[in-house]
């Protein structure tokens, strides 16, 4: 019975269907975005205004090295999931394992790293005193966890590939739920400050990255299972090509995220660099909806190619355009409309610091108007396997776009260009992605 419900990637998509396939995936991604909002809460009314500086300095950064995760979690499934569309299962299996086990490797290399390097990179990004001390507590913390919170994000796209999104939910859900009781438990109960918020977080990623490890490992029901595999480069290579645009998406946040706080440390010192963090913590609950249904979609787009059903790739097409669209237009008004509740949640007790960022949130809430198309677009690419495209798209918007703006807006407008930056870059990057589907609509014939 449970078979017949479950929806296929075969299947043809209505929107009643898509919206079903899809809802898991950005439940899960509004899990994964609460890891760094709890923490932020709890840290910011507990624990204090420098402990809150340290973790969103810190955070980009750990972001950045997870970004190997999105890149092979969205260029690994598409690759499987076409292959699956192609007839060949087994394939498909040697494929994910190969992809799995290479992330093991590299995600415990760059943990170790990390943890040795955290005081020079908190030094470089400016921190000193009391504000170095937590960086590096914190930091050390979260890259010790680093290869579990990697596979998570790996695992989440797989889930969807392996038509089991409902289960890639649960586990996000479970080890959110573990972050927060601990974070509770930690920081109020216990007193253990900053570390406590890190620990938190380091436990509910182990959960996060070890359950889908242990499912996939046995025998399923779904699509995929870890099997023997040997090594094949050329796999490698179209997975790391493909999945290139969320590298360059994270890595380039990152960036940008140094790049926000070293003007907002410039212009209004520890208070801005509060501000731009209790706006992101907002913005991430914002952003995983479109990240979700790009995740959901992608797999679905990635089969319909493989099996060369063209009527059906055109479908989802119009059906997310559609939607994202007015997706986009519903959040901008409720960014607007919440504004004065949600920055509350965070900044409460500092009325300066709640009225930066009420006021910054209200122009930076304009983005999400064509946030989601240019999210979605890129992550279409990645689908269709066109690494090239998808990474460019992610290039100009997340990186030299946004850093133009960010270096360029604070010298005419002050702390309001900070605001307007992200804004400026949004609306250059939907010109782009718009180009890009105009323009290779005749090759996959989606349009």
């Amino acid at each position: 019975m449970e078979k017949k419900k479950r929806i296929q990637l075969s299947d043809h998509f209505t929107y009643k269907r898509l919206l079903r396939f899809v809802i898991s995936p950005i439940l899960m991604m509004i899990c994964t975005s609460l890891y760094s909002i709890v923490d932020g809460f709890f840290v910011s009314n507990f624990v204090g205004k420098t402990p809150f500086a340290a973790v969103n300095l810190i955070m980009p950064i750990a972001m950045g090295v997870a970004a190997i995760g999105f890149m092979i979690g969205t260029g690994g499934s598409a690759i499987v999931s076409k292959t699956l569309g192609e007839g060949k299962p087994d394939k498909a299996n040697e494929y994910f394992s190969l992809l799995i086990y290479t992330a093991i490797g590299i995600s415990v290399t760059l943990s170790i790293l990390g943890f040795i390097f955290i005081k020079p990179i908190s030094v470089m990004l400016g921190a000193s005193g009391e504000l170095l001390e937590n960086c590096i507590v914190y930091g050390r913390i979260l890259f010790v966890s680093m290869p579990a919170f990697i596979l998570m994000n790996i695992f989440q796209n797989f889930f969807i590939a392996a038509e089991k999104p409902s289960l890639s939910l649960k586990v996000s859900l479970l080890a959110g739920i573990t972050n927060v009781i601990l974070d509770f438990i930690f920081i109020v109960v216990l007193k253990w400050g900053i570390a406590g918020a890190a620990w938190a977080t380091a436990a509910g990623e182990f959960l996060g990255g070890v359950i889908p490890m242990i499912y996939f490992l046995r025998k399923n029901d779904s699509l995929l299972q870890l099997t023997k595999t040997t090594f094949n480069g050329r796999i490698l290579l179209k997975a790391f090509t493909n999945g290139s645009s969320e590298m360059v998406t994270n890595l380039s946040l990152s960036i940008v995220g140094v790049l926000y706080n070293f003007q907002l440390m410039r212009l209004a010192g520890e208070d801005g660099v509060a501000a731009y963090g209790i706006i992101m913590y907002v913005n991430f609950i914002f952003m995983a909806i479109f990240f979700g249904y790009s995740i959901g979609t992608g797999p679905i787009v990635a089969y319909q190619y493989g099996a060369g059903n063209h009527d059906e790739l055109k479908n989802v097409f119009r059906k997310s355009i559609k939607l994202v669209i007015s997706t986009g237009i519903v959040l901008t008004l409720l960014a607007e409309i919440l504004n004065v509740p949600l920055i509350k949640i965070f900044a409460s007790y500092d009325q300066d610091m709640f009225n930066m960022t009420s006021h910054g949130f209200r122009i930076y809430a304009i983005a999400f108007l064509v946030i989601g198309v240019n999210v979605w677009g890129s992550a279409f690419f990645t689908a269709l396997n066109n690494g090239v495209v998808s990474a460019a798209i992610s290039f100009l918007r997340t990186l030299i776009f946004q850093v133009t703006a960010i270096l360029l807006l604070p010298a005419v407008f002050g702390i309001d260009g900070v605001w307007f930056a992200v804004v400026a870059a949004e609306m250059l990057a939907l010109l782009v992605t718009t180009t890009f589907l105009i323009k290779n609509k005749d090759k996959y014939q989606y349009s």
